[in-house]
């Protein structure tokens, strides 16, 4: 009786091992730009719903802001990033940033981030 192997060959499992490797190097260099994302959107989310935000003026608008950021290690962000303009009923808020990271050799990955939250005198939307 003839038996045939089945299973993968050592070098199908390299390669394998490659790809999964290079995919996980991937997910390690994206994933701080998006936790810093989810950390500009829950601390704009926060500042909506922080009692007056609607009627505080734009630059405490901003230092309670950055302060959110502070406490969530998001370093990217900058003030001239942040535009705070009248609405009616309160300010409506945007975030647009970008970040750069290397990513192998010369190559970067580049993320453009925009977020919008309404600053009113009745909480979040």
């Amino acid at each position: 009786m003839k038996r045939n192997q089945s299973g993968m060959t050592l070098l199908s499992f390299v390669i394998v091992l490659a790809v999964v490797g290079f995919a996980a190097y991937i997910a390690m260099r994206l994933f701080p730009m998006y936790q810093e994302f989810y950390a500009v959107k829950s601390s704009m989310k926060g500042l909506a719903n922080e009692a007056g935000v609607g009627d505080m003026d734009p630059g405490r608008i901003n230092e309670l802001f950055f302060r959110r950021l502070d406490i969530n290690y998001a370093t990217n962000i900058k003030p001239t990033h942040v535009k705070i303009e009248r609405m009616e009923g309160g300010w409506n808020m945007k975030v647009n940033y970008e970040v750069r990271r290397p990513l192998v050799g010369n190559l970067d990955v580049v993320g453009n981030f925009n977020a919008e939250q309404a600053l009113t005198r009745h909480g979040a939307d």
